[in-house]
């Protein structure tokens, strides 16, 4: 098990596992209102970074193509976010 968790991929899964889980129960209860849908954001958010850096291995690539795709996630999240923000009015 040790082992298994020295590698930044097999932990990047296991944190996407918990957090599809966690997803999925907000889901399954019915959790509405703003701060669900936020948590639910924020978990996507955290989840779309963790494939771009490890599963699409850019932790190490050139600064130009983490700015690039990095930034990418937060204008979508953010454009989500404000879309939502802009629903409730």
């Amino acid at each position: 098990m040790i082992n298994t968790l020295k590698n930044p991929a097999n932990r990047a899964w296991i944190v996407l596992m918990i957090a599809t889980g966690i997803t999925w129960y907000l889901g399954e209860i019915g959790a509405a209102g703003t701060a669900a849908i936020v948590a639910m954001l924020l978990i996507a958010f955290v989840k779309g970074r963790l494939v771009i850096l490890d599963f699409m291995e850019l932790r190490a690539a050139p600064l130009m193509w983490r700015v690039l795709l990095e930034g990418w996630l937060i204008l979508v999240s953010s454009l989500i976010l404000i879309a939502y923000w802009i629903s409730l009015k």
